[in-house]
């Protein structure tokens, strides 16, 4: 039998990612040959990950990387079974060097296909998956291209997300952590109430009118206040016709209220702003650029990037919390 030394079997843990034991134990199988060692670990691999199949792999790392020229970014998740696994270093940097070969990629299927140090990315998940002995597989890929991208990864890369910029501006590399930041904690999944499903917004109008009626029966029967009720929760739903009648509205308010009628477009732009905010409560939970920003509650995020002179055309989010 061949003499297995210490330097083969680190070449192999460097090449693998195995624990010291595996490696020496499969160059002693393998009688010495280094492919063959590789190909023993592979099918160990193979083996743990068919018996760990139906496991749950809801913990892991998220990674958000952005290319050189910042034109093209790509979050990937990279899923395991426990938290412990998650936060190990390695672990990491394994999830790391998969999103940088993703940025090359369009698909996740194309990604998986993907080179990775003489196997595919599908065949390293398996190999690593003998090492580490849990479930590993590629939970996510997002990917979006512009004139200007950034990223923020959340500590603990539990939260990931991307940004597109329509320009490539002084500043750039900040506005876009900036709004990724918001994405990565406000949750946004669209950019406007434009981008919302008629039938989608009226029966989310239903259901939320629904619980705060419920609420209402017990908050009465407590003897506390009542929530107001909306008509709406959207500026989709805000017609000409009913922002108009919003107006005349608040001017018998006003009139009601014994206010001079010459100071009434003082004080008009400020409840009608007041109004559009009642009734817009989807799109300030769903929509980036009608949400507060985070950094200045005096902006909206549509507000913060056209004082900087672009807009957002596109982000992903990903996130395993």
């Amino acid at each position: 039998m061949a003499q297995i030394t210490a330097a083969e079997v680190n070449k192999l843990r460097k090449s693998t990612g195995a624990g010291m034991m595996d490696c020496k134990n499969a160059l002693v199988e393998a009688e010495g040959d280094f492919d063959k060692a590789i190909e023993i670990l592979r099918k160990k691999g193979q083996k743990v990950a068919a018996n760990r199949a139906d496991r749950d792999s809801s913990e892991g790392a998220v990674i958000a990387k952005v290319n050189d020229d910042n034109t093209v970014g790509v979050i990937v998740s990279l899923n395991c079974e426990t938290d412990f696994v998650a936060k190990n270093d390695s672990f990491v940097d394994l999830a790391t060097k998969f999103a940088e070969i993703a940025i090359d990629y369009n698909s996740k299927e194309d990604f998986l296909n993907a080179d990775f140090g003489g196997m595919t990315v599908a065949e390293k998940l398996i190999e690593q998956t003998g090492v580490i002995g849990e479930k590993l597989e590629i939970g996510a890929f997002e990917k979006v291209t512009g004139k200007f991208v950034g990223s923020y990864i959340h500590s603990g890369n539990k939260i990931a997300a991307v940004t597109a910029l329509s320009d490539n501006v002084d500043g750039a590399d900040t506005i876009a952590r900036d709004v990724s930041m918001q994405v990565a904690a406000m949750g946004a999944t669209t950019l406007s109430y434009k981008d919302f499903d008629p039938n989608f917004v009226a029966s989310e109008t239903e259901a939320r009118i629904a619980v705060i009626e419920k609420e209402n029966i017990e908050l009465g029967r407590l003897g506390k206040t009542l929530k107001h009720v909306p008509v709406y929760i959207s500026r989709m739903q805000l017609t000409d016709e009913i922002i108009a009648q919003a107006k005349e509205d608040l001017k018998a308010e006003l009139k009601a209220e014994g206010k001079p009628e010459q100071i009434w477009d003082k004080i008009l732009p400020g409840k009608l702003e007041r109004f559009i905010s009642d009734n817009t409560t989807l799109d300030q939970e769903l929509c980036l650029l009608d949400q507060v920003f985070i950094k200045d509650d005096k902006l909206t995020v549509a507000d913060y990037v056209k004082t900087l002179g672009v807009t957002v055309t596109d982000f992903k989010r990903v996130s395993l919390a």
